[in-house]
């Protein structure tokens, strides 16, 4: 309290600058908690945990060098359509799982 003028007009400025930054807080925090906002950090999240989930995938099923003709049958590799279809299951899921989540909220 010692930084708080004790004259009327540098009370008045003193107030004024709190009441901006006060402002400045309250905007920041609206803009943080705003549903559109909130949806948009979550769908944003969500395609980089794809994103990653692809990659990982792409890397399960993408041969290395020696493994080249590995995915033939009885050859010992993995079978990219098996490997897709899992993958497209488990998104099925998912996306089955979060919406009835969604459902029972409202």
């Amino acid at each position: 309290m010692a930084d708080r003028p004790s004259d009327p007009e540098g009370l008045e400025r003193y107030i004024e600058r709190n009441v901006q930054e006060l402002a400045l807080v309250v905007d920041e925090f609206a803009d943080r908690v705003h549903p559109k906002k909130v949806a948009q950090r979550g769908a944003d999240r969500l395609k980089e945990e794809a994103g990653q989930v692809a990659k990982a995938v792409g890397a399960l099923v993408r041969p290395s060098a020696d493994e080249e003709g590995d995915d033939v049958p009885g050859g010992g590799g993995v079978d990219k359509r098996l490997v897709l279809a899992g993958v497209g299951a488990a998104v099925t899921v998912t996306a089955l799982v979060l919406l009835s989540r969604r459902r029972k909220r409202r």
